[in-house]
């Protein structure tokens, strides 16, 4: 009868067991000197060799001929106990027999001396899936064990053993195998089965593997033909997969907003017998893989899983942003999660490649940030989004005036400007007063486009809409952005830090002084603070009769001389 691979290479010695050497070399003193505990507690992801390595130190610990600590596998008692003739040595699940009554019958055996053997060992496995009571009824005897007794308990889930068991037993701590190591000893088993495993296919079930030997030697089993090589695409269509070079162009389409052509793309796999979640899981290893480049582009290599080559991540990399890729791999796995329950799974993963192709689409906070991190990078480098830069620049239909020497090399777009210069006094040897002391100048409001009015500001912001239309908004909403006209200043007061950072960019200020100072005749700097326009009193209307009133009292004061 045929048997499975990973049952059949099953290692058999503590040098057999594959990536776990810090903790089979620690087993094998233990043996060797004698200086054995009476329990034992693995940990670790599945297909890491927990309970091999418990089957393997039972064996030794009653082996009547160990050699370096391994269990020769030769004498009546590793037989006995490999086979189960032995009942001195026992294993039990504990998803199955969980319950206060088994482990009370299990206590209440352990006290008696082993009938073959030295030691009497019991193997419990998933030991995380015993009950409360359960638990309390072993902690006894874990306390206060007999001689001749060893346990050895094996989970996935560390987190769900009590503190006063874990405190009793030495912990050792499987780590996942690495996919170097999976990917020898797998063609190492492929020729003693006489397959002829390619290199790519190695190292391509290696990575499927993820960490576990046993996952490794099913796929593989799976994966095996009677006749010719087991190479790369042979593996892909044995397992349904789409492959690295599909993966990559899909997710090329969905970088350059392709919708059509990635749901063409998904209908193709999909009719070629590619898993749908298995294809969704293999784009999210890549967005995966390139968010770690972006984020770590140093030492993130070893985090990469693999499979793609550094020309295709170079450009893949170049079509998204950090934020982009996070909120496109919170996406992926959401989806991934909720297939086991869709009902209709092409379904799900087609609203998932669309909301892919637009983030707009998705009304996450992920997706909002996404959009927003875009427009950002396309604000700070001058170019509008969804509109290009136009390349020919507004002429001023006639010449400004020479700005004050003093000014000449402050760009028109500062924040902060120096004080212009004082205006020239009156000629040398004009000495009579001004009848009248002339108005002081008033700041001029010029109002949002919501007035009526034929102020300078209206026609300043309808002639942006077309260049930054993303700013438009801002800048046509009276209660965002006003503009005040002062002497040769055009303030923008806006009211946020959010306002100013979205208006207050470089090109904005620059389009915003160019027009100005083409409409006003005269050279006009953009400054931006948050607040509100200061309110000044208005300017009463000339009247004449005051000049009147002024040219009586300069008569009244006239002495004629006799």
């Amino acid at each position: 009868m045929y048997q499975a691979l990973y049952r059949k290479w099953r290692p058999r010695t503590f040098d057999d067991v594959v990536g776990q050497a810090h903790i089979t070399e620690t087993l094998k003193r233990q043996v060797e000197t004698g200086r054995l505990s009476h329990a034992y507690l693995f940990t670790g992801t599945r297909g890491t060799g927990k309970t091999t390595c418990a089957k393997i130190l039972a064996r030794a610990v009653n082996c009547e001929h160990p050699v370096n600590g391994n269990p020769c596998n030769h004498c009546p008692s590793c037989l006995g106990i490999e086979n189960g003739s032995i009942l001195d040595v026992l294993e039990l699940d504990a998803a199955s027999n969980n319950g206060v009554d088994q482990v009370r019958a299990l206590r209440d055996e352990a006290v008696y001396t082993p009938a073959a053997v030295r030691k009497r060992v019991y193997i419990v496995d998933e030991v995380h899936m015993l009950s409360q009571a359960a638990f309390n009824a072993l902690l006894k005897i874990l306390e206060e064990p007999p001689a001749h007794l060893m346990f050895i308990l094996a989970t996935t889930e560390l987190h769900k053993v009590p503190a006063t068991i874990k405190s009793r037993c030495q912990q050792f701590a499987f780590k996942r195998i690495l996919p170097g190591d999976i990917a020898a000893r797998l063609a190492y088993v492929a020729r003693q089965e006489g397959m002829e495993l390619r290199g790519e296919g190695a190292e391509l079930l290696a990575r499927l593997a993820d960490g576990g030997l046993r996952d490794g030697l099913s796929l593989l089993d799976q994966c095996a033909t009677p006749n010719g090589p087991i190479g790369e695409q042979e593996v892909l269509d044995a397992l349904g997969l789409a492959g690295n070079l599909e993966t990559a162009n899909l997710l090329e389409q969905v970088g350059s907003g392709d919708a059509q052509s990635a749901l063409e793309t998904l209908a193709r796999l999909y009719g070629a017998g590619k898993e749908v979640g298995s294809l969704m899981g293999e784009l999210a290893a890549l967005v995966r893989d390139l968010l770690v480049r972006k984020t770590a582009p140093r030492g993130g290599a070893a985090l990469l899983t693999g499979g793609y080559d550094e020309n295709t991540m170079r450009r893949l990399s170049n079509l998204f942003q950090p934020a982009r890729l996070v909120q496109m791999l919170g996406l992926l796995q959401t989806t991934i999660a909720d297939l086991p329950r869709s009902g209709n799974r092409r379904t799900d993963a087609e609203l998932c490649l669309i909301r892919l192709c637009d983030p707009a689409l998705d009304e996450s906070m992920a997706g909002f940030n996404a959009r927003l991190a875009r427009l950002e990078e396309l604000l700070a480098g001058g170019v509008p989004a969804a509109c290009p830069v136009p390349q020919k620049s507004l002429k001023r239909e006639e010449p400004a005036p020479a700005a004050p020497t003093t000014a000449v090399d402050t760009p028109p777009w500062e924040e902060e400007r120096p004080p212009l210069p004082e205006e020239p006094g009156e000629p040398v040897g004009y000495e009579e007063p001004p009848l009248q002391a002339a108005p002081q100048p008033v700041p001029q409001i010029i109002p949002g486009p919501a007035v009526q009015s034929a102020d300078l500001w209206p026609g300043l912001v309808a002639s942006l809409r077309s260049r930054f239309p993303a700013v438009y908004p801002f800048l046509s909403n009276p209660t965002a952005v006003q503009g005040v006209l002062e002497e040769h200043t055009l303030t923008l007061w806006v009211d946020t830090d959010f306002t100013k950072s979205m208006v207050g960019t470089p090109p904005v200020l620059k389009a915003l002084a160019e027009l100005a100072s083409t409409q006003t005749g005269r050279e006009v700097r953009c400054a931006v603070k948050v607040g509100t326009p200061p309110v000044s009193a208005p300017v009463q209307e000339h009247d004449n009769l005051d000049d009147l009133l002024a040219m009586g009292q300069q008569f009244d004061n006239i002495i004629i001389e006799e």
